[in-house]
């Protein structure tokens, strides 16, 4: 019986090929180390045999399981969707598999880091987000499989990822630069170690103020919860009760920047004319508020993060320290304005 006759294997595509195994795993899966002229062989060997790649196969040929892992601490978030949105479709196209992993709470956290599941299924692992502990990404060395770090910076590994720092500088520059200096921080209160954003935008927003030589206060940094409409309320109300209130907040992330933005409105304080208001991330909310933010490209993220992670599976030699850093720029709208002075204005907060 002839290989067409029968259930054809990587074994007769192959040495219709006049190629290895290991040639065929990579051409099938859509490896770049193949050459276009052995690719075509391959290609055109595999139709003649009506040969479908089978994945358990060219794991035992490889020793690779075909799929990308991805570690994210949710998957209900703007950010996290559109990351994915790009990372599912590239993946798919180079003939891998996307796992997600969600470790919503330190439970499961703890518990993942304990079993590190991860080790059997997957040939990378892209961790979204983590404030990691070093005995965390000390766990994470020890998988014997590329760890790319993305929307974080994390020395001596591969990161994908935009200058929060920066961003946050920008952000709050524009603030100053409209006159303002009673600039308030409003940052996002997560659970410990499930953002590594909020830190580095307080230091974004501090390391402007202490540019122009304005005193670090406090009192202008509140905490708040995304969907807590009360701490918001709370929040919002801290601010506009001191002694000297801000003119203008610099909101870590748009969606909560949009609650302020709507609090403030039903508090009756003109936004932008009595408090500017600017966010982060460029979030759909943000055109429909028609919010002033930082934008960022969270679909640029997971593309540039998977075809970084392709690229360590495909080249053990390749440089696993590289950091890709992507660029934000400022989308001023409607919701800054330049500071009236409080002699100048019909009323005052």
């Amino acid at each position: 019986m002839s290989p067409a006759q029968r259930h054809s294997t990587m074994a007769d595509v192959a040495e219709r090929a006049g190629v290895s195994l290991s040639t065929v795993s990579r051409t099938l899966r859509g490896m770049t180390s193949v050459s276009p002229e052995v690719r075509a062989r391959v290609e055109q060997a595999a139709r003649e045999l009506n040969f479908a790649v089978s994945r358990q196969a060219a794991s035992l040929v490889t020793g690779r399981t075909g799929v990308v892992a991805v570690l994210v601490p949710t998957l209900n978030s703007w950010f996290m969707g559109s990351a994915l949105s790009t990372l599912g479709p590239l993946l798919r196209a180079s003939g891998m598999e996307l796992m997600v992993y969600v470790i919503p709470n330190l439970a499961e956290r703890t518990s993942f880091f304990e079993h590190l599941p991860a080790r059997r299924n997957a040939d990378a692992l892209l961790v979204f987000a983590f404030d990691l502990t070093d005995a965390e990404m000390a766990r994470l060395d020890d998988l014997g499989m590329p760890v790319i770090y993305v929307s974080q910076h994390v020395e001596g590994r591969p990161s994908v990822y935009v200058d929060d720092v920066a961003g946050a500088r920008k952000a709050t520059r524009h603030l100053l630069n409209l006159g303002h200096r009673r600039i308030a921080f409003a940052q996002t209160a997560t659970i410990s170690g499930f953002s590594f954003s909020s830190r580095e935008r307080m230091y974004g927003y501090r390391q402007a103020l202490s540019e122009v030589g304005i005193p670090l206060d406090d009192e202008l940094v509140v905490a708040m919860a995304v969907h807590d409409k009360r701490g918001i309320v709370a929040g919002v109300g801290h601010l506009l009760s001191l002694r000297e209130p801000p003119t203008a907040v610099f909101v870590e992330q748009d969606e909560l920047a949009s609650a302020v933005v709507s609090t403030l409105r039903r508090a009756r304080i003109d936004v932008p004319e009595r408090m500017s208001v600017i966010g982060f991330d460029d979030h759909q909310v943000a055109e429909w508020f028609d919010l002033s933010t930082v934008a960022q490209s969270p679909s640029d993220m997971g593309r540039v993060a998977g075809e970084l992670a392709l690229k360590l599976i495909d080249d053990p030699e390749a440089d696993r320290t590289r950091h890709v850093v992507l660029p934000t720029h400022l989308i001023p709208r409607a919701t800054t304005a330049p500071l009236v002075p409080q002699g100048e204005r019909e009323d005052s907060i």
